[in-house]
């Protein structure tokens, strides 16, 4: 009975840990009233994690330099965000890790199917892309 009890502990403390931890990326450069991510930095058609800590809670969003555009995304399903898991990136596809929902850089920038990366607004000046910390503060209720 006792042996029981603490693999049932143990099944269950694992199942937790594993199913509750949302991904944790490197903190975005602040200046000022921006977020700074550096274009030189960026490989094209490869996403950029970054998290920007605000009141307590990780807004994880990731940048993808695609078809000589720079793009942002919050890590958070439009649908599935409640689940605060986000996005997996794998060979060239983002795989939402809740409903396994897969895009390509070209879909997730028109945003197809109701799973899709919530779009953020930034701009890129001086070979350096500037998301508002405002656009980013307004998303913390995802996470």
């Amino acid at each position: 009975m006792q042996i029981f009890r603490i693999v049932f502990v143990l099944i269950l403390a694992a199942s937790i840990f594993s199913c509750s931890r949302a991904p944790h990326y490197p903190s975005v450069h602040i200046k000022g009233e921006d977020a700074l991510i550096e274009e030189k930095g960026l490989v094209d058609e490869f996403p950029k994690f970054m998290t920007y800590s605000y009141k307590n809670r990780k807004i994880n969003f990731f940048v993808l330099k695609h078809e000589g555009k720079v793009l942002a995304f919050l890590d958070a399903c439009a649908r599935c965000y409640p689940e605060k898991l986000g996005y997996s990136f794998e060979g060239g596809r983002f795989i939402c890790r809740k409903c396994n929902m897969s895009y390509s850089a070209e879909d997730i920038e028109n945003g197809a199917g109701s799973c899709h990366p919530i779009k953020l607004k930034g701009e890129l000046r001086g070979g350096v892309y500037r998301i508002p910390l405002v656009e980013l503060r307004k998303h913390s209720n995802k996470f």
